[in-house]
């Protein structure tokens, strides 16, 4: 008989040894529920970690734990093996780096006495199973409470996790789903307990697997002696808000002046501030609906077309490298029309999406101009017309959001049959190739795919249709041959609830100064509203009232809470989301433009433009290019002040908070003070009225602030222009001091 050597008995005890705890951890050790939950749970597979694009320490792991089976392979058999000891399950890398037990550039994850590390351990010792197929998938995460508000001197509130399998079985899986704060205002315990750092709002992102589940908390002040006081509810705008704010146990601030009032709809529907005579009229007027009567009005001037056709020429990128000039004269001219007769804006988009011909006969072909790919085109529609940022699930499952890959290709496929015929190309450099000067055709294909880059084939073509959030699905959109008209008839169906919610939340950034959703065009179920009730409210009565934007202005607009004053008081001081005040912005370029215009009675100039024609009118960024000529005091203005140049289809390309070089601007540069020194201004005409110093400085009140002088102002400025030998001067003076001035830069 044959005696074996005493290795081979050695492996064959722990052969046998390795068969039977895998016989006796397989069942209650799952590779998908446990160990991935355990890699995420431990921050291993984030991107700053394994799950970076090229890994940590030659280890890479799936980013968030998109690829379960691939990382099964890299843990158990890449550099054969070396990461997990199944003899000594205890030794193995994938527990010691992480206890520390061994050097780790990541730092400690979590103890060896933790569950975590206990899970690892007895994956590792039963054999290392992989994911059967009679194992059920992960369906939903339930968590609770799903919203919270907890008063001092209550401090935490802890969250529960429960997972849904395919089977009906839930579990709870507190201990492993992961927890991330969208504010650093509280501290998360690994399991679920939430405790307050300040008190404020937050989101707490719940995440199981491929769930994620946002909670809204709020820890409040006792506030002692707190008593709800706000103006009584002129529409269910200020029903919702209010309703809000008392849960927080914070009141509203007072409703502003008629002449705080009467500025702000200017700024905000005219891009202008109102005249002497029409603020004087106004602080006149004794009818209670002047307000109501006064928004109607401003609704109906050309003033209001060329001031939000501006915000729409943002966003489709209207600008001259890419339309050439006769290209964004038409679109603009297409895009004002459109906002002066009111158009619905499901109609207006619809048009956009389905749009083709030649770029100068049918003006809505120019948003594909600027458009030269199908991922571009894609991504644009999804930002602006639904408030969907996918640009993360380009390479990888959205890390945020429910998109996959195989969602963003597939989407992406709806827009692959746009060509182009270029007619002619009459561009002044020959090595840009992105510069256009002609006429073109945006024409339709009969064939053209986008191919999923993991698999090199094409993605059936697919709409951006809900998941697991809620929402009700869109209507069947009958099949078209035509993917752009049918792209068109399902984005802008009424039953296509985001569509119309993304328009809603545009148009109330614009009138209160942040979005109910914000960033504007980042909707995701981990980025919830500031209030859903009030979003919801507005979508439906916008969705009721057929997309029209005027009656959606004039909602806002006659809201008690729109006509908050800006002032805060000692239970709103620090809000800044949930419109209890109005919140102070400077004003836009153009804004700022005009209104130096206007009030000096001095134009300024638009290298390209007619003289005479205003900031908000233009219809590109700049008709010049910096190597053939200079750019005009006008044009130095905006661009300093923050104009776009229209690169990209985000509201967020548009600067308008203030810098050191705006304050320099206005306080010694050349701009504003060659319009104060013009012979031909309106200081001259006030000179030569030869007006008493009491009515000098009325009516340059009211000219420039659309106010009466309090009597400090008053006495001040009469003493100043008493200097006789100095007229001109000392009028410059003062006005430059209000031009300057935060009440007149500034959007109150």
């Amino acid at each position: 008989m044959r005696v074996l050597p005493a290795r081979f008995l050695l492996l064959a005890i722990a052969l046998i040894v390795a068969t039977n705890a895998s016989s006796l951890h397989a069942a209650d050790v799952s590779f998908a529920r446990d160990v991935m939950a355990v890699l995420s749970k431990s921050g291993c597979n984030l991107g700053t970690c394994h799950g970076n694009q090229n890994g940590k320490g030659g280890f890479k792991l799936s980013l968030r734990g998109e690829n379960p089976a691939a990382d099964f392979i890299t843990l158990t058999h890449e550099q054969v093996g070396r990461r997990v000891n199944t003899v000594r399950a205890e030794n193995s890398l994938l527990l010691l780096k992480p206890t520390m037990s061994v050097p780790h550039e990541g730092g400690k994850r979590f103890d060896e006495d933790s569950p975590e590390y206990n899970l690892l351990r007895r994956w590792i010792a039963a054999g290392m199973p992989s994911t059967t197929r009679s194992e059920p998938a992960l369906q939903s995460l339930e968590v609770t409470p799903l919203e919270q508000f907890v008063v001092e001197p209550a401090e935490s509130v802890r969250l529960q996790a429960v997972a849904k399998f395919a089977d009906g079985a839930t579990r709870d899986v507190t201990r492993l789903a992961c927890f991330d704060s969208s504010q650093p205002i509280v501290s998360i315990s690994v399991d679920g307990v939430v405790r307050r750092e300040r008190f404020g709002e937050v989101t707490v992102v719940v995440r199981y697997l491929d769930q994620q589940v946002p909670v809204r908390l709020a820890f409040l002040s006792a506030r002692p002696g707190f008593v709800a006081q706000a103006p009584a509810p002129a529409n269910f705008i200020d029903q919702q808000v209010f309703a809000k704010l008392h849960l927080l146990r914070m009141n509203p601030s007072d409703i502003c002046d008629d002449t705080t009032f009467l500025r702000r709809a200017s700024f905000d529907l005219l891009g202008i501030p109102p005249t002497a005579i029409e603020a004087r009229r106004f602080a006149q007027d004794q009818r209670l609906d002047k307000r109501q009567r006064m928004i109607d009005e401003l609704l109906t001037r050309p003033e209001f077309a060329d001031f939000w056709a501006l915000k729409w020429a943002d966003l489709l990128r209207v600008e001259e490298k890419t339309l050439d000039r006769k290209g964004v004269a038409t679109f603009h001219a297409w895009i004002r029309d459109s906002i002066a007769t009111n158009k619905p804006l499901d109609v207006f988009v619809r048009e956009l999406i389905a749009s083709r011909g030649s770029t100068y006969e049918h003006p809505p072909t120019n948003f594909y101009r600027a458009m030269r790919d199908p991922i571009t085109r894609a991504e644009t529609v999804a930002q602006v017309f639904l408030g969907t940022r996918l640009q993360c699930a380009k390479c990888h499952n959205h890390p945020f959001d429910r998109w996959t890959q195989n969602d963003y290709y597939g989407w992406a496929n709806q827009f692959a049959r746009v060509k182009y015929e270029v007619l002619v190309n009459n561009r002044r450099d020959t090595n840009d190739s992105h510069e256009f000067d002609g006429e073109q055709l945006v024409l339709i294909a009969d064939t053209g795919e986008v191919e999923h880059p993991g698999t090199g084939k094409p993605v059936k073509p697919k709409f951006l249709e809900p998941k697991a959030d809620g929402r009700k699905p869109t209507a069947a959109i009958p099949f078209s041959p035509d993917r752009l008209l049918a792209v068109a008839d399902w984005l802008t169906s009424p039953d296509n609830r985001r569509f119309a919610e993304a328009q809603v939340n545009r148009i109330w950034f614009h009138l209160l100064g942040r979005g109910i959703v914000d960033p504007i065009d980042d909707f995701r179920a981990t980025n919830p509203p500031s209030n859903p009730a009030l979003l919801a409210k507005l979508t439906d009565d916008f969705v009721a009232h057929r997309f029209d934007v005027q009656h959606l202005i004039r909602t806002i607009m006659a809201s008690r809470t729109y006509q908050l004053c800006s002032v805060p008081n000692d239970t709103n001081r620090d809000d800044e989301s949930n419109f209890s005040r109005a919140l102070i912005r400077r004003l836009s370029a153009e804004q700022l433009a005009d209104s130096f215009s206007q009030v000096l009675g001095a134009k300024l100039d638009f290298n390209g433009y007619p003289a005479g024609t205003r900031a908000a009118q233009l219809a590109g960024v700049r008709a010049f290019r910096r190597r053939e000529s200079g750019p005009s005091s006008g044009d130095q203005l905006l661009t300093m002040f923050g104009k776009p140049p229209r690169l990209q289809a985000c509201e967020c390309e548009r600067a308008d908070d203030p810098t050191l070089s705006q304050t320099f601007q206005l306080v010694s540069g050349p701009i504003l003070n060659e319009l104060l020194a013009r012979d031909d201004n309106r200081l001259r005409d006030w000179l030569n009225a030869k007006s008493e110093p009491d009515a000098l400085i009325e009516e340059i009140f009211w000219t420039i602030l659309n106010r009466a002088p309090l009597p400090t102002e008053r006495a001040a400025f009469k003493k100043y222009l008493a200097n006789s030998n100095k007229h001109r001067a000392n009028l410059e003076d003062v006005v430059w001091s209000l031009l300057s001035s935060p009440e007149f830069v500034l959007r109150h």
